[in-house]
């Protein structure tokens, strides 16, 4: 994963509308990156945070693509996130969270996500050479990631190693890659922070963290017990702030 370049570059940036994904987004807009963010309806069992991840690109400033992707929930269907078969865990310790792969990973849902991530971006790249003339020399493309390998559930896609094999796939099965040399790059700048210090890079770059959704839980407030709202409490208590979405409604 790489963060050097020059020339255009050209960002879509995975937004879910949570802590991590948010203050990626504000990342990549500091970067001085032409960003679109990408929410994925995949059929997940609430659509809270959808509407979260609207508020924060429309606070951002950038465009919002919705991608339909309900059939996804259907097919990875191992999960807690996509099937009422399976019960959300509550109250983990922190230490039990990373010990195992917990029942709300779904299948293999961030592979997917950053392919059709890349297959956006990819289109914008071939529209800036074969349509507008750019010269793929001056091109990068960037995909971001808000996956964090430190303070985390346990998912095995959430892993430096997955990220790295991945955008090699990425550049042998591009049009981009192998006719054009223009590198699709996997970006995730928060992998390696603890949350704590997630919750003070956001707050740093002016991510509107008030307007983020990271409960696992649908209705009207965060459920307080799931492991994303344990991990995001311990973040924002060890920052040593108040969490400006608490008893958000």
């Amino acid at each position: 994963m790489g963060t050097e370049g020059a020339g255009e570059r050209l960002g879509v940036v995975l937004l879910s509308g949570g802590l991590d994904s948010t203050t990626v987004a504000a990342h990549a807009v500091r970067e001085g990156v032409r960003v679109r963010a990408l929410s994925i309806a995949y059929g997940q069992r609430h659509a809270r945070e959808l509407a979260a991840a609207r508020a924060v690109a429309a606070a951002l400033g950038i465009e919002l693509i919705e991608a339909d992707a309900a059939f996804y929930g259907r097919l990875a269907a191992h999960s807690a996130l996509t099937s009422a078969d399976y019960a959300v865990p509550g109250g983990r310790p922190a230490e039990a969270m990373a010990a195992e792969v917990p029942i709300t990973y779904v299948p293999l849902r961030n592979t997917f996500f950053v392919t059709v991530a890349a297959a956006a971006l990819e289109s914008w790249l071939l529209d800036r050479i074969e349509r507008e003339g750019a010269d793929p020399a001056g091109l990068e493309g960037r995909i971001y990631v808000g996956a964090n390998a430190i303070d985390y559930s346990g998912y095995p896609d959430c892993r430096p190693e997955f990220y790295r094999a991945l955008e090699e796939v990425l550049r042998l099965g591009s049009k981009a890659g192998t006719v054009y040399g223009v590198p699709m790059r996997i970006e995730a700048p928060i992998i390696t922070m603890s949350k704590a210090d997630i919750v003070r890079h956001g707050l740093a770059l002016g991510a509107p963290l008030a307007l983020t959704w990271s409960c696992y839980a649908g209705g009207e407030r965060p459920c307080g017990t799931c492991d994303a709202c344990r991990l995001r409490a311990a973040g924002f208590e060890a920052a040593g702030v108040s969490d400006p979405a608490a008893g958000v409604g």
